[in-house]
Order: C-alpha cells, then sequence, then structure tokens
C-alpha cells in the first residue's frame, strides 16, 4: 500500500486538504493518507521531510497559502526553496499546492482557485505514484491547476 502525506497549514483561508483527501479516495482504494497541519508556510518542508522519513509516505501534497503582503512573499521565497531541498534531500516528490491570495479578484473566486488546485494536483499524485507515463500525454498541452486550461501554442 502506497502512502501519501499532506500537509496543511493553519494561516490558510481555506481547507485544501480536505479537498485533495476527497478526491484521493474518490479515485484510490489502495493508499494510506497522513495528514499533518502545521502553523505556517515555512513550517511545511521539515513536516513533508518527517512524512518522508519518519512515517514512509511516497510521496506529499503540501498545501501553501500565501497572504499579500510583501513578508508573505518573502515567506513563501524561503518556503520554495524549503521545498526543494525536501526533495532533493529525499528523492522523493512533494507537491506543492500553493495558493496566493491576490490571485482572485474576490473571496468566491479565490475558494475556486483552492479547490480546483487542490483536486488537480491530487490526482497529478496519484498518477506520479502509478501511472507517471500518463503525465508524458500532458505534455505541452497548457495544463493549469486552479485556472482554466489554457491549451498547446499553435503555429
Amino acid at each position: 500500500m502506497k502512502k501519501i502525506g499532506i500537509v496543511d497549514t493553519t494561516f490558510s483561508r481555506y481547507d485544501m486538504a480536505k479537498e485533495a483527501i476527497d478526491e484521493i479516495k474518490k479515485r484510490a482504494t489502495n493508499v494510506k493518507i497522513i495528514r499533518r497541519t502545521v502553523p505556517g508556510i515555512k513550517d511545511i518542508p521539515v513536516e513533508c521531510k518527517k512524512l518522508i522519513e519518519e512515517e514512509g509516505c511516497d510521496i506529499v501534497i503540501a498545501f501553501g497559502y500565501v497572504g499579500p503582503s510583501k513578508i508573505d512573499k518573502y515567506s513563501y521565497l524561503a518556503y520554495s526553496i524549503g521545498m526543494q531541498l525536501v526533495q532533493i534531500l529525499t528523492n522523493k516528490h512533494v507537491i506543492d499546492v500553493t495558493v496566493h491570495e491576490d490571485e482572485a479578484k474576490d473571496e468566491k473566486e479565490l475558494i475556486k482557485i483552492c479547490i480546483n488546485r487542490a483536486r488537480e494536483h491530487a490526482i497529478n499524485a496519484l498518477y506520479l505514484l502509478f501511472n507517471p507515463e500518463k503525465l508524458t500525454r500532458f505534455a505541452g498541452t497548457g495544463q493549469r491547476q486552479g485556472e482554466e486550461d489554457v491549451g498547446p501554442l499553435r503555429m
């Protein structure tokens, strides 16, 4: 049985992990989900590493949420570097599902982005675990998580 780690934060304004867990449970019965919640985005990398090394997770999905202020953007940069290090040090995929509060014009649109991005990346995690060649079929097709797909470039 494969293990999927889920890490989210109390800083987030929407429970994206809930959406991803629901999507995973709809699509796969042969996985164990281990969820952890940390205070903020900079706490996520170490929790991802712990899930991989201490809990034996095969992949982790990390749900970051970035506020609109300058300090939030700097925190995201630190987080992003930490996430790359976790992947390099563990040789495991950590899917970064981050939503930036200033991506949307209002809360309704922000919720839609959160739901879509969480569910689509949950599917991506399952592809990486069970059917990675399926992702190759989507190469160059302009897939977007959280928004409408833009499609491939055309001559």
